[in-house]
């Protein structure tokens, strides 16, 4: 129960008849006792869905960054979900890895964008912007 400045909702499911619907809720509202509104939620689905995955070839691309960058061998997996930190980089290669990448794509990264940076997909999506804010 949640109460604000002398009202509070309460919020309890309550038994429904044979054959309704499921997932209804009903509330009340009381207003310091003297009235009471009672109404009824309904689930609603998801209407927009925002999917921001980078192309596969910029992923793929920005893992070749990192594997230069960080001299790793090429048989060492990397993939989108690849964190710098679990690859072995540390703050100062991973200065450099922004750097490769600015170089490889022809962008600049701004300080506040590259701290957000943590995984090879965060890097992936952030170049794309870029390069979509770049070409407008």
């Amino acid at each position: 129960m949640a109460s604000i400045a002398g009202s509070s909702i309460s919020m309890q499911p309550r038994p429904f008849a044979k054959g309704s619907v499921s997932g209804l809720k009903l509330g009340s509202f009381m207003n310091q006792g003297r009235s009471t509104l009672s109404f009824t939620m309904r689930p609603m689905p998801a209407r927009l869905q925002i999917c921001c995955a980078a192309k596969q070839e910029t992923v793929d691309k920005v893992c070749e960054v990192v594997k230069r960058q960080l001299a790793l061998d090429n048989d060492k997996p990397i993939t989108g979900e690849s964190t710098f930190l679990d690859l072995g980089a540390d703050s100062l290669d991973t200065v450099e890895i922004v750097m490769g990448l600015e170089e490889e794509f022809g962008i600049t990264v701004e300080e506040d964008n590259a701290q957000s940076i943590t995984t090879v997909q965060d890097a992936a999506e952030l170049i794309e912007k870029l390069c979509s804010e770049k070409s407008a």
